[in-house]
């Protein structure tokens, strides 16, 4: 290419945009009727601000200069951002808050990986409301988002962000090793996993439980092989099944006692957004209790992003995938 352009980024030629305006017309239409009012945040923070919410994300995005020399990054996240909107623009409002927003989030990649660089993002945030309430209504809300935008086939993993630390906690795995495992974790890499838990020289009981728990991936049947140390988040993930049951859309969630999400702010229910029709998942989220409160402003809250660009790549997948059917 004669003229390149970044790694991890494209060009969106028109009747790609025409789609992507319309999916996102879409998700804004449903997030509107449920409440979520739309804000927008700037695209650069200080990198000192993004510190406050989380190492990781501050660390993951592009950084450049103010004309103070004070280090600017293009936020890497549009949870943090909202955070701070809450404790300081917000000071004095009654909750529960239901923000949205449409908003490109950038993250350094290695070249050569096929990582994207610069995605936009759909999300909802719901401030205010503690527990499987609040983790109900944003399932909910996403998934009545997906099928108003055609979707038929999308699924939501459900994990709790405090499961695993839990377990490493009762079993007495050293502080320094539970980084290591967590990350692993988050690579999906069961195999590694089982590795460094078997390095560990644990007792048989702590190392099977280690190993077998985060491989448990289902129904809520699977809930019932989880306790001990783990009791008190599957105890909120039942308790979250039944109200997406009393909403009719619990047939949408699959519970995954491994899930691990990269960013180190979550406290509770995560979630990843999944469609058979394609091999990655579409957005993710969760609860983060502890957020707000440290711009000032001590909330329970919980969000899900949506990759816009990655639900048309789904829309056009199921959309094939319908058409081969009645052609077969």
């Amino acid at each position: 290419m004669i003229h390149p352009i970044p790694p991890g980024t494209r060009d969106v030629l028109p009747d790609e945009m025409s789609d992507l305006r319309a999916i996102s017309s879409t998700l804004r239409e449903t997030f509107d009727a449920a409440g979520y009012g739309e804000v927008r945040t700037p695209s650069m923070e200080y990198e000192e601000v993004l510190r406050i919410g989380d190492e990781r994300a501050a660390g993951a995005g592009f950084r450049l200069f103010d004309g103070q020399g004070r280090v600017l990054v293009l936020r890497s996240d549009n949870t943090i951002p909202i955070a701070r909107v809450v404790a300081t623009r917000y000071r004095d409002a009654e909750p529960p808050l239901r923000f949205s927003y449409f908003a490109h989030a950038y993250r350094a990649v290695e070249p050569g990986r096929g990582q994207t660089a610069e995605f936009l993002q759909a999300g909802i945030e719901l401030i205010g409301v503690p527990g499987p309430e609040g983790d109900a209504e944003i399932v909910t809300v996403v998934v009545r988002a997906l099928e108003a935008v055609g979707l038929e086939h999308h699924r939501i993993g459900i994990g709790d962000a405090s499961l695993y630390p839990a377990l490493l906690e009762a079993f007495g795995v050293p502080e320094g090793e539970r980084r290591p495992l967590l990350e692993e974790l988050a690579e999906r890499d069961l195999v590694g996993l089982e590795r460094r838990v078997e390095a560990l020289g644990l007792p048989e009981e702590a190392r099977d439980a280690l190993v077998t728990v985060p491989g448990l991936r289902g129904g809520p049947e699977v809930l019932e092989r989880a306790d001990g140390a783990a009791a008190e988040a599957v105890a909120g993930l039942r308790a979250c099944y039944e109200l997406l049951a009393e909403r009719g859309v619990a047939d949408r969630v699959i519970f995954d006692l491994g899930l691990v999400r990269e960013l180190g702010y979550y406290t509770g229910a995560i979630f990843e957004v999944y469609d058979p029709a394609v091999g990655f998942t579409l957005g993710g989220g969760g609860r983060y209790d502890e957020l707000c409160g440290r711009f000032g402003r001590d909330l329970p809250a919980c969000g899900l992003a949506l990759d816009v660009q990655r639900v048309h790549v789904a829309q056009t997948a199921e959309e094939r995938d319908r058409t081969w059917a009645v052609r077969g």
